[in-house]
């Protein structure tokens, strides 16, 4: 093995006694592989890992394959038996994971819960890779399920079917030493504007999680429609969540729904942020209770795509018992410390009136025991350092929430929005910020843009507003392959970041989405891998 006895739990030493006594029993000699040379530095990793030393041998991963993990460490079994479904679904190979009994087992993955100070960062992982053994370690489950995505990278295509009487996948050897950047690396999806169903967010998360991302925020509310149930406000959903742009049927999630939703995250170690925009976006809730509106007309359902008409009548108190009980309602079933009360575009509060609706929801917010995001315009109350500002459009705003000494998530729109177009011949999207081909959205340094201090970033963030899009290809079609540059531009460090590089392993991410049946726009500055696998003939991933 590469790794040092100094690097070994108790638990992988008490792993290695059992596979050596296993291997012992059955008296099996073990295999001679002439493995080619390989080279793990020039794997299709995205992100990029911090840093990566090959030693140019190989990892058979087949039918003698077994995982096992720190089974009293809280999480390891899961990701170890995640790791093991997807391995199945690539491979078709069924690995066992903490089984007592496997008499002809050749390699094992361990993943390992380690104490070392040198993962200090909750999502940082090591991985130490020689011919017999993957040796993962991470002081918590969700550094663990950061590393097997990376495993799962690093998995080849297609077995070599020459090294060995059975099947083989190499993986190359060598060590991975790996953080992100920044804690926070999050999606957005509006699924106000049009609805998306449980299956449709769930199949995005699962893309995101194989990039490292750890949040997806749902923007839940908006002019066009209400997608979150209030049990207090039953007619938010009935009415309010029946249209969306266009004139569609709209819908909404159950808080059951929700909770799936938030389950289904959890299991990769990603957060749901939950946001209700307010005091504008704010018609498909005044016209479900008119008592909440402020701009002086009668709320009708509204289908259109204009912003900035609609406010709540932010004197009255009325509204912020409304608030209060939305906040109660989705606080207790949103774990994390996180909930979004948008703030954006909302042109026709006066500006006293928007001042003073933000700092009294923040104490709201702060009374059922999240943290309050808001978009930049939320940086002109007088709020606190604990609060967030969402940069997406006023560098001003910004500013003055780190003269406040908040954090700050990166989402400029001009280069970070999602639904903005690719070129002029794009099928979907805007183009009101800018258009943003595939190496626009990757060349960007968020470290240093808009004169943002690198201490005040929190994160960043890509946002995919729904106007112009209605189901889950044409949502791939804007996210992909522009969600997996923002990926590394969260995860990787500018000084390890370069286009050249970058666009190499983004072609070869074309099997992976093919698998997984991604209609991603096939952008002409990327030279795609052909792949085996056709639309047609998907085995999810």
């Amino acid at each position: 093995m590469t790794m040092t006895k100094s690097y070994l739990s108790r638990s992988f030493l008490l792993c290695l006694s059992l596979i050596t006594f296993i291997t012992c029993t059955v008296e099996k000699e073990k295999r001679i592989i002439n493995f080619p040379e390989t080279d793990l530095s020039a794997e299709n990793m995205i992100p990029k890992p911090l840093k990566v030393i090959p030693t140019h041998s190989g990892f058979a991963l087949d039918e003698f394959t077994a995982i096992y993990t720190s089974e009293s460490a809280t999480g390891f079994t899961e990701v170890g038996e995640f790791l093991a479904k997807k391995i199945k679904a690539k491979t078709d190979i069924d690995v066992p994971v903490n089984m007592n009994e496997i008499p002809d087992l050749e390699t094992v993955i361990y993943i390992n819960q380690s104490d070392s100070t040198k993962l200090a960062d909750t999502e940082a992982y090591q991985l130490y890779i020689s011919q017999d053994s993957i040796i993962l370690n991470a002081n918590t489950a969700e550094g663990a399920f950061r590393g097997i995505q990376t495993i799962r990278q690093i998995i080849p295509e297609t077995s070599n079917d020459t090294l060995a009487d059975n099947k083989i996948w190499t993986i190359p050897t060598g060590k991975i030493i790996d953080n992100p950047q920044f804690e926070y690396r999050g999606a957005m999806l509006d699924v106000a504007r049009h609805f998306f169903s449980v299956e449709d967010v769930k199949k995005y998360i699962d893309l995101l999680a194989y990039y490292k991302y750890n949040a997806l925020h749902l923007h839940l509310t908006d002019d066009q429609g209400w997608r979150i149930e209030i049990k207090s406000w039953p007619l938010l959903t009935e009415v309010g969540g029946s249209t969306e742009v266009g004139g569609e049927a709209g819908g909404f999630y159950t808080q059951e729904e929700y909770k799936d939703i938030i389950a289904y995250a959890g299991e990769r170690h990603m957060l749901i942020i939950p946001e209700i925009d307010m005091p504008g976006h704010t018609n498909a809730a005044s016209v479900s209770y008119p008592i909440l509106n402020g701009n002086g007309k009668t709320p009708q359902l509204y289908e259109g795509t204009e912003v900035g008409k609609s406010t709540f009548a932010t004197r009255k108190d009325t509204v912020y018992a409304f608030v209060d009980d939305v906040v109660r309602e989705i606080a207790a079933i949103t774990p994390g410390p996180y909930f979004h009360i948008g703030g954006d575009e909302s042109h026709v509060t006066k500006k006293n009136d928007y001042i003073y609706f933000v700092e009294r929801v923040e104490k709201i917010v702060q009374k059922h025991g999240k943290r309050m995001i808001g978009w930049d315009e939320i940086g002109q109350a007088a709020i606190d350092s604990t609060s967030i500002s969402h940069f997406w459009a006023s560098q001003k705003n910004a500013l003055a929430a780190v003269d406040k000494g908040m954090k700050i998530i990166m989402s400029p729109a001009k280069k970070a929005y999602l639904d903005m177009q690719y070129d002029s011949l794009s099928k979907h999207g805007l183009h009101w910020a800018a258009y943003i081909p595939t190496d626009t959205a990757y060349t960007w340094s968020p470290e240093n843009y808009e004169g943002i201090p690198i201490k005040n970033i929190l994160g960043v963030e890509a946002p995919l507003w729904s106007e112009t899009i209605s189901n889950i290809e044409e949502l791939e079609y804007l996210a992909f392959p522009r969600a997996i540059g923002y990926s590394e531009l969260s995860w990787t460090t500018q000084e390890n970041r370069d286009w050249e590089n970058y666009k190499v392993r983004l072609a070869n991410q074309a099997p992976f989405l093919d698998r997984m049946n991604v209609k991603y726009y096939p952008s002409p500055l990327i030279d795609w891998k052909k792949s085996k696998y056709t639309y047609r003939e998907i085995e999810k991933d």
